[in-house]
């Protein structure tokens, strides 16, 4: 786990505030985000959970501005990167800093790396795009990216197709892309999805090596506590568009405060319970086209209450550095 560094000056790497993004569809405008706000660090990693629809990945394209708009829309918030909002910043400037400030690796490293161009070709066109060195040098650099990213045999792999590397050493070159040109903020989408759990294990490691190297802030985006329990700083759990809790990784372990983060964790299967039936989460996230009034996780909560189907919860603070957005947080946490 990382030493999260605060700006000296109080200003935070990173800031998302009151994000909102609808997509306008045949069924309605549906939205994605509904009032997102977090903070990102030098060298601090934090994750962003939840399950499929929950706005993960959606918060990140909005952050890398590459949102397909229409049907998109971001009709609030902003997005400040030393500072400077991003959703204002004009696009030329905006496309200067998606590599050298802020990259992504994508989840699906196949459908993300172009089939018909050799691995090294892509890792190289960074260097040629954005920093004007000539093919030779670029291909050097190709090499120690793959190297550096423990990919064998690097040189003699550096003219082969994505399909010639198994799912892990895919992943392994959409990390070199991504760190390429050294960025300060990298977001990480579901890194490890599809891979078993070994490679998952080493592809966790990977990145947590790399982001003590370069003191970038790492944005975590996974559906499965799991994973990140030994990278995270922090935690931010999102449900329905919004986050619902936010707390230090290690309180979210010990004591979830609300009730949906309460049935990730105990979804998780575990050494102790061979054997036993695996809890789960009932019913399946809102159409975000029709959220439910009040608390959109009332649905499928098991502590619902009348109050929870007519009054949203805010998020409140709950404790020292971490929130919950439900009106039984204590009962959660006492639970």
């Amino acid at each position: 786990m990382s030493t999260q560094t605060t700006p000296a000056t109080g200003e935070h790497l990173l800031e998302v505030e009151d994000l909102h993004v609808e997509f306008h569809t045949s069924e309605g405008v549906a939205k994605a985000i509904n009032g997102v706000n977090f903070s990102l660090d030098e060298g601090e990693t934090l994750a962003i959970l939840g399950e499929s629809g929950s706005g993960k990945s959606v918060t990140a394209q909005a952050i890398m501005g590459i949102l397909d708009m229409p049907p998109a829309t971001i009709p609030g918030g902003r997005i400040l990167y030393k500072g400077q909002d991003l959703l204002t910043m004009p696009e030329e400037e905006r496309r200067l800093t998606r590599g050298p400030e802020i990259s992504m690796i994508f989840q699906d490293a196949l459908s993300s790396l172009n089939p018909v161009f050799p691995v090294g070709w892509q890792i190289a066109e960074m260097f040629r795009v954005h920093r004007d060195v000539n093919k030779s040098d670029a291909y050097a650099q190709a090499i120690k990216l793959m190297e550096r990213v423990n990919i064998p045999a690097a040189r003699e792999r550096v003219k082969a197709y994505p399909h010639q590397f198994s799912g892990g050493m895919r992943q392994r070159i959409m990390i070199a892309m991504a760190i390429a040109l050294d960025p300060k903020v990298l977001i990480a989408d579901e890194p490890t999805t599809a891979l078993d759990v070994t490679v998952q294990a080493q592809i966790m490691a990977l990145l947590q090596e790399l982001q003590e190297e370069f003191r970038m802030g790492l944005i975590l985006i996974t559906h499965d506590l799991g994973v990140v329990a030994d990278v995270a700083d922090r935690i931010a759990v999102m449900y329905a568009g919004r986050i619902v809790e936010r707390a230090e990784v290690g309180e979210i372990y010990a004591r979830p405060a609300h009730p949906y983060t309460k049935g990730l964790l105990e979804s998780i299967p575990r050494l102790d319970q061979k054997g036993q039936k695996l809890s789960a989460i009932g019913g399946l996230p809102p159409n975000l086209t029709r959220i439910p009034q009040g608390c959109a996780f009332h649905p499928r909560c098991v502590m619902a209450q009348d109050i929870c189907r007519t009054e949203r919860p805010e998020l409140l603070d709950v404790g020292p550095q971490r929130q919950s957005a439900c009106h039984f947080s204590q009962e959660v946490l006492d639970a």
